[in-house]
């Protein structure tokens, strides 16, 4: 007695979407968005590794100790506000 629905399943082109939108816009705000872009990949690709290296990674050497030392921290800093 169960009725099966069927939807028909349409792909939608993402990209075409943002780079019809990209293209439509004035050349004021494709700068501004390009200025954005460069300054995300600068903070990401370039800054991130020099001002937050991975220090549990050059510290501790598996996960078991990786957690201790995050979890003796969180304790540590609680107590310290409390």
């Amino acid at each position: 007695m169960e009725m099966e629905i069927k939807r028909e399943t349409t792909k939608y082109n993402w990209f075409s979407m943002f780079w019809e939108g990209f293209t439509s816009m004035s050349r004021m705000s494709k700068t501004l968005w390009i200025v954005a872009i460069v300054k995300l990949i600068i903070m990401f690709f370039i800054l991130k590794p020099f001002f937050f290296p991975n220090l549990l990674d050059t510290n501790y050497e598996n996960e078991a100790d990786k957690a201790e030392h995050v979890r003796t921290e969180l304790f540590r800093k609680a107590l310290a506000n409390e």
